[in-house]
């Protein structure tokens, strides 16, 4: 870049930092013109988290100015020493901050450290002092208490967090209420908060575990259900482990785990137990047939995919309305158009998931104008289209710059269909309007939304910004992105090539904290 400014140094920083460049990360950073919160932030960061040079860290952070040291760098100094267990230093550098420039990450770092040391009567003194407490105070204070067997004080903590009101309890806080009561005996106050885990709509699969655990017999059915709550959290090693103990299994067994990896995006682990499947002499149902088609087509695995179309013609489920919308979506997103038409075309009794799939594939492969086609003929057969059609056809009007069709179908969504637009059709209108160069219309349009918009609107707005040189709604965007995602660096890089394509200077960090 011919001219850099502080938001292209911190962004280059951070990158470096959060790499392990610290080397790098040090040289750009003494020749930094000027340096802000975020670059010493940046730096202390990449210290400690990455390098593990603490002499290096407490070095810089003497140099910071005051204006830029407190509570941020603080904060990453005292976070630091608190992960390789020195809670000490952690308690020195909170010390040495001024009580009026603490705030409540710098407390409730400290509130756990100490606890976790065991240091529950120090921690209760400097709990007592927080002007500000949040959940992971009180949290940190209840399992301090369990922890140190004195299970009335983290009881009577955790009724009094409940009449306070202020902080909502949340998993963790009820994890460490449940081992409590485990570990302490106290069963019928155990009830208690399993009843309250029910109401607040929680799930704990371990507790569910003891239970299973317990069970003196245990059939096919609960042990599949077992299996698969432990797949809804995303732990997929316990619930192969538990497949692999059962005598017995079916295909719906066998199912569960096969779409717990497809949930889970571990594709290629699907397939191989799909052929495990088959060669144990297991018959697949179309629901399992449905998931490793989604696994292919994610993969983008044609062969995969080809060899489970052939295993479906042979078990004669070609028909099966599930498997072939399946197919559709499979042969779309490998780029193959036409097969995955012939087989809509084939389809006897369509639904509203069998058109959603083939106006995907072709918005997918560039055929604007024949999703459009297909959008209108599901409204000829009187079949009403849901969220997924419009995100579809917003997307092809987008991709084919069919701008009025795009206002159209975004109108009548609303007023024919009663379907209340979200985020991400915001996101495609924005960026339809934004590619034509419709910016203050783009605009305008995110003033409107009802709903809070994502950074996938605002990137939108960004990149139309960016190609139609509008560095005022450029700046908009990349602040509102920033906000939203403080790591991301795209904001910074992209003003940074406007301003150099305006031939301006940037003055200090535009009002995005990169903290």
């Amino acid at each position: 870049m011919s001219q850099k400014n502080i938001v292209t140094w911190t962004a280059m920083l951070v990158v470096y930092a959060k790499n392990g460049q610290i080397i790098n990360a040090r040289k750009l950073f003494d020749k930094m013109p000027e340096r802000t919160t975020a670059t010493y932030n940046a730096m202390i960061s990449g210290y400690i988290l990455k390098a593990r040079k603490f002499h290096l860290a407490e070095e810089l952070y003497r140099e910071v100015p005051c204006e830029f040291r407190d509570p941020v760098c603080s904060n990453a100094l005292m976070n630091g020493y608190l992960k390789i267990g020195e809670t000490n230093e952690a308690l020195r550098v909170f010390e040495n901050v001024g009580e009026s420039k603490r705030d409540v990450v710098s407390w409730s770092a400290v509130v756990v450290g100490l606890c976790r040391d065991g240091r529950i009567g120090y921690a209760r003194k400097l709990f007592d002092r927080m002007p500000e407490r949040n959940v992971v105070s009180w949290s940190a204070m209840i399992d301090g208490y369990m922890e140190k067997g004195l299970f009335e004080n983290g009881f009577g903590f955790f009724l009094e967090m409940r009449r306070e009101g202020v902080v909502e309890v949340n998993s963790t806080t009820m994890t460490i209420m449940i081992k409590g009561c485990g570990n302490c005996g106290g069963v019928k106050d155990g009830m208690q908060i399993h009843g309250l885990v029910s109401r607040l709509g929680f799930e704990f699969v371990d507790a569910a575990y003891e239970v299973f655990e317990r069970m003196p017999e245990k059939d096919l059915i609960s042990w599949t259900a077992m299996i698969r709550r432990f797949v809804t959290d995303g732990r997929m090693g316990k619930p192969v482990e538990l497949f692999d103990t059962l005598k017995e299994k079916d295909d719906f067994v066998w199912t569960v785990l096969i779409s717990g990896f497809v949930s889970n995006e571990e594709y290629e682990e699907a397939l191989c137990w799909y052929v495990r499947m088959n060669r144990e002499g297991c018959k697949p149902n179309p629901l399992t047939i449905s998931s490793v088609l989604a696994a292919s087509a994610s993969l983008v695995a044609l062969n995969e995919g080809l060899q489970i179309h052939s295993h479906v013609l042979k078990m004669n489920l070609e028909y099966d309305l599930s498997i072939q919308n399946s197919l559709i979506s499979f042969y779309a997103k490998c780029g193959n158009v036409t097969d995955a038409y012939k087989i809509f075309v084939d389809v006897v009794e369509l639904n509203v998931v069998s058109n959603n799939s083939v106006i995907n594939g072709f918005t997918q492969n560039g055929f604007g104008e024949e999703a459009l086609n297909m959008y209108k003929r599901m409204q000829n057969e009187s079949l009403e289209p849901n969220r997924v059609t419009f995100l579809a056809v917003l997307s092809a009007c987008t991709h084919a710059g069919l701008i009025e069709e795009g206002r159209n179908l975004f109108d009548t969504m609303k007023s024919r269909y009663r379907n209340e637009p979200d985020a991400d059709h915001y996101a495609c209108m924005v960026d339809l309007l934004g590619r034509a160069g419709l910016l203050d219309e783009a605009n305008d349009l995110i003033r409107s939304i009802t709903v809070k918009p994502h950074s996938g609107v605002w990137g939108a707005l960004l990149a139309a910004s960016s190609a139609h040189l509008r560095l005022d709604l450029a700046k908009l965007a990349a602040q509102h992105i920033t906000k939203l995602e403080p790591a991301n660096a795209t904001p910074y890089v992209v003003l940074s090539n406007l301003y150099s394509a305006a031939g301006q200077k940037i003055e200090g960090d535009l009002g995005i904290n990169h903290t």
